[in-house]
This record gives structure tokens, sequence and C-alpha cells, in this order.
């Protein structure tokens, strides 16, 4: 994990939302370099700002990390995800894009030269199946299928 990403986000807990977004069967994902020593593929989304709502911050972090404008839908499930120095708490919600074409965004926490976002695109089942477990968000060893991510309910230690 780099310096600047254990720096900004570890030795506290996060509260975290983050959002399923279906087009095509495909399921939205972001690939952040910087985490691990190796790329990590996650839905989009990111850390909540006080005293705004759930779903207020889950569009900011679309527009931030995609580009994409999106209806914030159904609460699905909550992960918490204990590795230190990281502790998340994650809130998961199905969206709908709107508006606009999935690009690159930028992490706001993270300097220009710092950047940890490196893709972003929609991935099938199984291209989503094909990436190394350790290089995915732990929400896909709950859930290996398509259908059953958007049917996932309740909380999950991951």
């Amino acid at each position: 994990m780099e310096r600047t990403v254990q720096e900004i986000y570890g030795n506290r807990i996060r509260s975290r939302v983050c959002g399923l977004c279906l087009k095509d069967n495909q399921l939205l994902l972001v690939n952040h370099h910087g985490l691990y020593n190796h790329d990590f593929w996650a839905p989009p989304g990111g850390g909540m700002e006080f005293g705004q709502p759930a779903a207020s911050n889950l569009e900011r972090e679309f527009i931030e990390e995609t580009g994409l404008t999106v209806h914030v839908g159904e609460f699905h499930f909550v992960c918490e995800f204990i590795q230190p120095p990281l502790h998340a708490l994650e809130l998961f919600f199905k969206v709908t894009a709107t508006h606009g074409e999935p690009i690159v965004g930028k992490d706001p926490e993270m300097g220009q030269k710092t950047q940890i976002i490196r893709q972003v695109k929609y991935l099938s089942e199984s291209e989503i199946n094909d990436i190394p477990e350790t290089h995915k968000h732990g929400l896909f060893r709950v859930a290996k299928s398509m259908e059953k991510i958007m049917t996932l309910r309740g909380y999950f230690k991951i």
C-alpha cells in the first residue's frame, strides 16, 4: 500500500457509499492502483461527507470517479472491511446512470501526481470472474454471479 493512501485512509473507520450500476448485464467497476501492490477493481464509491445524505454522497462519488450522473435507488447491503490500517463500512446501493459515458475520473483526496484511478469500465460476469480474487473487491467472494450480486441483502464481513 502506498504511503499516501495509508496516510489519507488508514487507522480510522471510514463510512463509504458504493454503487451497483448495471448496463447490458455488465457491472461498472473502477480500477485503483496504489491501494495494494497490484490493481484493484471495485464498484464506484467513496467516503461520506458529514451532513450529506448517503444518496448525495454517492451521486458526488460517481461524478468524481466516473463522470456519470446517476439516480440512487434501493439500498442493498453493507460490507465491513477490516485489514489494518484500513477499516471501512460500505453501504451498497443500486444506481442507474442517467447521463454521460464512463470516464477515468479523479479522487479529490489524492494529489494530481498521486491519482489512483486507472480505468473505469463495464465488465461482464465472466470478465469479473477472470480477475484474481486478491485484485477485486471482497463482495465478489460473497457473490460470483451478477444475479447474486444484485440480490444480496444484509451484512457481510469481507
